[in-house]
């Protein structure tokens, strides 16, 4: 990683990013593992570039990585890549699909009374060199009647392609609304906005609308009953129309929680895993335009 003369060679930063999206497409959980498998699988060091005579990053080179490299160069190279799936002909501006989901905390949960312990605790520690463990960042929400402590991961996807075109992470608490602005303007990849946004009804707000129509953006949001206006049949009717627009980031949500395990939280802080979750959108992103090209059928010569 680094360019100093004294030492053992710096692994390519290029290497250790495929290293981590082979820790996602094999859903290998730590990076003691993924160290392993490295000097174990020929078909691994072959795709990192790594010589057969070397041993493999060691797994605190790994974590030194996702430090060094911040979130503002691992968005550029997921900006990149997406540019790259344009070229190719999948789209980044057709519409666009936002959700959230929960994510449950990489730590045992405390009471919110013992989190605000926790961060006063930190805040009147002055040495740099402590580690917190716990889990700090993450709080408490209610959802289908069920206590859940963790993190809400934000997303969009392009409903044609289904391709992931951003993720932030917020504290489990916060509203979904509150990100739908900022998950908008961090999935402008492309060259226009897209023709239209669809969200379920936890996104029905005047705000979200006026946004939308300010920018020229189609709405496509669920409406929902409110105190003093129940739902047209007409509204019911368009609410199961986008329904079957934006199941695709449901998908998206349900792959990577299964292969990736990325309903849980691998670190306890909101940076690190918003970083984990972006290598794991690139992770998606790749194989899934792999598999749709695959697919495509080959060109016969004469």
């Amino acid at each position: 990683m680094g360019k100093s003369s004294v030492g053992n060679a710096a692994y390519p930063p290029l290497m250790l990013l495929k290293a981590l999206l082979l820790q996602k497409w094999f859903g290998i959980k730590s990076d003691p593992e993924l160290e392993n498998q490295l000097n174990d699988r020929i078909s691994f060091r072959i795709f990192i570039g790594l010589p057969f005579s070397d041993m493999a990053p060691d797994h605190s080179v790994i974590c030194r990585f996702r430090d060094r490299v911040g979130d503002k160069t691992v968005a550029a190279v997921h900006n990149a890549l997406l540019r790259q799936f344009k070229a190719l002909g999948f789209s980044l501006e057709s519409g666009m699909a936002v959700d959230a989901r929960l994510i449950k905390s990489a730590s045992h949960p405390v009471s919110s009374e013992k989190l605000e312990e926790l961060k006063e605790d930190k805040e009147e520690k002055t040495d740099t060199s402590v580690k917190f463990s716990r889990d700090i960042e993450s709080d408490w929400t209610i959802k289908n009647d069920e206590p859940h402590f963790g993190m809400k991961e934000h997303a969009s996807i392009d409903v044609e392609s289904g391709l992931v075109l951003s993720t932030l992470i917020s504290k489990a608490s916060e509203h979904d609304t509150n990100y739908f602005q900022a998950v908008i303007i961090k999935s402008l990849h492309g060259d226009s906005l897209p023709s239209r946004v669809y969200a379920d009804k936890g996104y029905c707000s005047g705000l979200n609308r006026v946004f939308l129509n300010d920018n020229n953006i189609a709405d496509g949001i669920m409406r929902k009953n409110l105190i003093n206006a129940r739902l047209t049949d007409f509204e019911i009717q368009r609410n199961k129309l986008i329904s079957k627009v934006r199941y695709k980031i449901e998908q998206y949500f349900g792959l990577t929680e299964l292969h990736q395990g990325a309903g849980k939280a691998r670190f306890t802080t909101l940076a690190k895993q918003g970083w984990d979750n972006l290598c794991g959108v690139m992770a998606f992103n790749i194989k899934r335009v792999t598999l749709v090209m695959q697919k495509q059928p080959v060109p016969m010569t004469i």
